[in-house]
This record gives C-alpha cells, sequence and structure tokens, in this order.
C-alpha cells in the first residue's frame, strides 16, 4: 500500500506527516483491498482542511474532508469518515458474496 502526504498553501512539516503516515497505514485494518492512500493538508486563513482519498480494487475512490482549525485534528476527523466508508464498503461486499439463509 502507497500513501502519500501533500501540502496545499502550506508546507508539512515532518512530525504532521509522520504522524499522517502512521495513521494512513493503518486503514488497511478496515479493509484489506486498499492499494493507496492519499492525503492532502490544505492550509488556508488559518483554517486547516484534510482530504483522504483511498484507492481500492474493484471500486470507485474513497473520499473525505474535514476542516479545523487544527491540522492534526482535521486529519483525526477526516480518518474517522473515512473509516466508516471502509467498514461500511466492506460489510456490503461480504454480505453480496455471503447471503443469509431464508428464514425458517
Amino acid at each position: 500500500m502507497q500513501v502519500t502526504v501533500t501540502g496545499r498553501h502550506m508546507g508539512v512539516s515532518d512530525p504532521l506527516k509522520r504522524y499522517c503516515l502512521g495513521k494512513a497505514e493503518k486503514l488497511a485494518r478496515y479493509f484489506d483491498r486498499v492499494v493507496s492512500v492519499q492525503v492532502i493538508l490544505d492550509g488556508r486563513d488559518g483554517r486547516h482542511s484534510a482530504e483522504v482519498i483511498v484507492h481500492v480494487d474493484r471500486a470507485e475512490p474513497f473520499v473525505a474532508v474535514e476542516a479545523h482549525d487544527d491540522a492534526y485534528a482535521a486529519f483525526d476527523l477526516v480518518l474517522d469518515k473515512i473509516e466508516r466508508q471502509l467498514r461500511r464498503h466492506k460489510e456490503r461486499v461480504r454480505n453480496r458474496k455471503h447471503p443469509k439463509p431464508p428464514p425458517g
């Protein structure tokens, strides 16, 4: 799995980059077909926003965006959104492959 961290309108410090890389690498726990993760941090007018794009096999990319005054908090919030999306997708795929038996 490939993880990239980029900054728009701001420089990404090494501690912030390490923080994002460490947390983004754990996304494979939620869905095992994750191919790549892009983290885009944007700092404009003192407000930080984080965008995460997760590319997976056999599905459209998952995208989430969140804004906060702190870059770390913005990343944590957007990571929660992506984790929810991946969990829901995994449940859908799992339920389609192994349907429930009919009642009775």
